[in-house]
């Protein structure tokens, strides 16, 4: 015990919060070794007292301390122990014995609160949070079923994370469950921090604009994706769930959708669908029909574009592409800008920019219409990632119709469609349409 407990002090050192103290519980003298910034020793000291309090005999109460947790074999595994915030228990009579246990943690993690990135109208008002355990108890709480598996997980080596996987025994692709298990075995030696790290032990691309991966706070929709057959991971002290694979159809369709009745559901899918392709066509159709095919408008239309263009001194494609630059500005301001004054600079900024460019003849009434319309289209999709998303892709679209005009933008969709149709995640298509009921098949 000695010789481990002076490498403990002389290797923790550094560590200001760390505690070694002597206590004696039923006259049996142990030395407790931990960090206080993670134990909150005065509460497991009570729990330990508690479980000694019956007993008689120093024997007796060494062997029941022995019992609370496990033996710790080698320097190494003592050190984890420390850092996974366990408490270390030194024998003083018997010094070729410590015992590594759950403490009374201190309390550092926040309650199930309301979804933050992902609204919902109708359904239940709770997400996803830090705590690993916390997240598999919600999804356990919406799938009460004996054929709902899990699997965990250590992975890296610098700072290691607990991973737990998720899935549905019947629903899902066998062999999809045992390549992300291999490919998480394979590389467990890799540091995970972020989104990018899980995708390079996954071996997915992380250059692909669509993510493999789709991301959600909300219970349901995990809990729905395992019901359709895809992987849920959980990654300790990441606050959402990453459902495996993502497709096209997790876009457009949401779970709480079905709290409507039947037609307004479909409304509602029908409304993204198009507040998608409005965002991918509305800009490069603006170019198209202003700069390369103004015949395509009726006569009347078409003298109002160009009044409203008069003295404008950039081309359309340049005119539109500054301002939607722009407007990307003022969208990533508002996400980072401070909760009680983001939405007010954001939009007094956007009223106030949009009306001096208009009036100093930079740009024309129609493109603020445009963008407006833009902006509102794109929110309609669900999702942070599927929104950034379909931001980028516009400007392919863009691009092609200021070189070919209308014709540019059904190359532009052509591009998009073939770039879709090319993601492949573990044998699933991006594009599959069976994803209603399960992935078996696809």
């Amino acid at each position: 015990m000695n010789s481990l407990l002076q490498y403990l002090k002389g290797s923790l050192t550094q560590n200001d919060d760390l505690f070694m103290t002597e206590h004696s519980f039923k006259g049996v003298r142990v030395i407790l070794f931990g960090l206080k910034s993670l134990i909150d020793l005065p509460k497991t000291n009570e729990v330990i007292e508690h479980q000694v309090t019956t007993l008689d005999g120093l024997n007796e109460t060494a062997y029941r301390l022995q019992t609370l947790g496990d033996k710790i074999k080698d320097r190494d595994e003592a050190v984890s122990a420390i850092y996974e915030g366990k408490l270390l228990i030194f024998f003083k009579e018997e010094t070729n014995i410590v015992i590594s246990m759950l403490p009374i943690n201190k309390e550092l993690k926040r309650s199930i609160e309301v979804p933050a990135n992902q609204s919902v109208l109708q359904g239940g008002q709770y997400s996803f949070n830090e705590e690993k355990e916390v997240n598999i108890g919600l999804i356990r709480k919406e799938i009460q079923s004996d054929k709902l598996k899990l699997k965990n997980i250590i992975v890296g080596n610098e700072n290691s994370k607990s991973v737990s996987i998720l899935y549905y025994d019947g629903k899902v692709e066998q062999k999809i469950v045992d390549t992300v298990w291999n490919m998480l075995i394979k590389n467990n030696k890799m540091e995970l921090n972020h989104m990018q790290d899980i995708m390079k032990i996954l071996g997915l691309s992380s250059w692909n604009v669509i993510s493999q991966i789709y991301t959600t706070e909300l219970p349901q929709e995990a809990s729905k994706s395992l019901l359709r057959g895809k992987i849920v991971l959980f990654i300790d002290r990441l606050p959402f769930a990453l459902v495996i694979p993502n497709t096209l159809y997790d876009m457009f369709v949401l779970e709480h959708d079905r709290n409507f009745t039947y037609p307004l559901m479909l409304f509602l899918r029908i409304l993204r669908i198009s507040g998608f392709l409005l965002t991918l066509i509305l800009p490069g159709l603006y170019v198209a029909l202003v700069s390369v095919n103004p015949e395509v408008l009726r006569i009347e239309l078409a003298l109002s574009v160009a009044q409203s263009r008069e003295g404008v001194p950039y081309p359309a494609f340049v005119e539109i592409l500054i301002m939607l630059l722009t407007l990307e500005l003022i969208l990533e301001a508002s996400v980072r800008l401070p909760k009680s004054v983001g939405p007010t600079i954001t939009m007094v900024g956007g009223i106030i920019l949009g009306q001096a460019v208009v009036e100093a003849k930079l740009v024309s009434n129609l493109l603020i219409i445009i963008l407006a319309a833009v902006t509102i289209a794109n929110s309609t999709i669900p999702g942070v990632h599927n929104n950034a998303s379909i931001r980028l892709l516009k400007y392919v679209i863009l691009i092609c119709s200021a070189n070919f005009g209308m014709l540019g933008i059904l190359v532009g969709l052509f591009l998009v469609c073939a770039y879709l149709s090319s993601i492949d995640t573990f044998g699933v298509p991006y594009l599959n349409v069976l994803a209603k009921d399960d992935l078996r098949g696809g």
